[in-house]
């Protein structure tokens, strides 16, 4: 058990600072933005599996050989009023920061759910009385607003993609085409979950700064994902010039296009700061993007790489999988085995 908590306590410090670090500077993510997103998933998983699992796995070291009799014993203790004079300080300590470590992180993830829920009813709201339908498809409606703004707020069926009068002025019929199919990525490919993922995880452990380099990463790599998409039937060029053109409109970056749109139409602010707000809306410049995402994007399209062989996207899932794999394995094998 000793040797267990001291591998899952390096493992966590580990996925905790120079993983991440490196991953955020690597060059390849761009040419497999998919293989790339999978990897994140992973390391944040793993990483909090770990941390939890290497405080849980030493605080009950004195009465279990692993993990599974361990939880048996401290049951034992909390419901059956069982001895507990095994346990000493540092393993009590271990055991209380492993159970609030776990509800904060527990918590903070449906608050942030709530957040952005209530955030987005509102908008709903606000777009009933402001925005009229499209006739570019169902599903999408227009605000009055002489800025180029484009964006979609995730909601299941009641999904929404939003134009601004100005940008479809803005706009040949085949660049609106470009930016309509990259936002209805963002919706038919769920990228609203992930971000609000990321989101909770920065919310609850805002002193690590890789949280902010996931986070970062992750809005980088979907804005990437909707623009291959767009590509498979617009051109680079056209995709290019929609980009540099809705990216003008973002006035308020902190807030993204969508809560300074609406907002100057409606005097009222739709959205809160910081994270959750990525959360909220997804847009080709605005909730989840930013100046440095664009200028990664235009750089990506105007300088393309090639994809990464399918041997190194093997060989990068393969290692996802791994990281997931050995927390999980050492702390749930040993009392199957056992």
């Amino acid at each position: 058990m000793f040797w267990t908590s001291y591998f899952l306590a390096v493992l966590a410090l580990i996925l905790a600072w120079p993983v991440p670090v490196l991953l955020s500077r690597a060059q390849w993510p761009a040419r497999s933005p998919f293989t790339a997103m999978v990897l994140w998933q992973a390391i944040a998983l793993a990483g909090g599996l770990s941390m939890i699992g290497a405080m849980l796995v030493y605080g009950l070291e004195p009465v279990g050989d692993n993990l599974i009799a361990g939880l048996k014993a401290l049951a034992g203790m909390v419901l059956y009023n069982e001895p507990t004079t095994a346990l000493g300080f540092w393993h009590l300590f271990a055991l209380s920061a492993a159970a609030l470590l776990t509800a904060h992180l527990v918590f903070t993830l449906l608050l942030t759910y709530v957040k952005i829920e209530r955030q987005r009813s509102r908008h709903r709201e606000l777009l009933a009385l402001l925005a009229s339908p499209s006739d570019d498809g169902p599903g999408t409606v227009v605000i009055n607003h002489e800025s180029p703004v484009a964006y979609c707020l995730p909601g299941g069926a009641r999904s929404v993609t939003v134009l601004s009068d100005g940008l479809m002025e803005a706009l040949e019929p085949d660049e609106l085409r470009a930016v309509l199919i990259h936002e209805n990525a963002h919706l038919s490919q769920r990228h609203d979950l992930l971000l609000w993922a990321f989101a909770a995880w920065r919310q609850a452990l805002p002193w690590f700064p890789t949280t902010r380099l996931a986070q970062t990463a992750v809005n980088s790599l979907i804005e990437m994902l909707a623009d291959d998409v767009a590509l498979r039937t617009e051109s680079k060029g056209t995709l290019i010039k929609a980009i540099a053109i809705v990216a003008s409109g973002s006035s308020s970056p902190g807030l993204g296009a969508a809560a300074s749109s609406v907002s100057a139409l409606s005097g009222a602010a739709l959205s809160g700061a910081g994270a959750v707000v990525e959360a909220n809306t997804v847009s080709a410049t605005g909730g989840a993007d930013s100046p440095r995402t664009t200028a990664s994007r235009v750089s990506r399209l105007l300088s393309p790489k090639p994809p990464l062989t399918k041997a190194m996207r093997v060989l990068v899932l393969a290692a996802s999988a791994l990281l997931l794999a050995v927390p999980t394995a050492l702390l749930i094998v040993p009392g199957l085995l056992g």
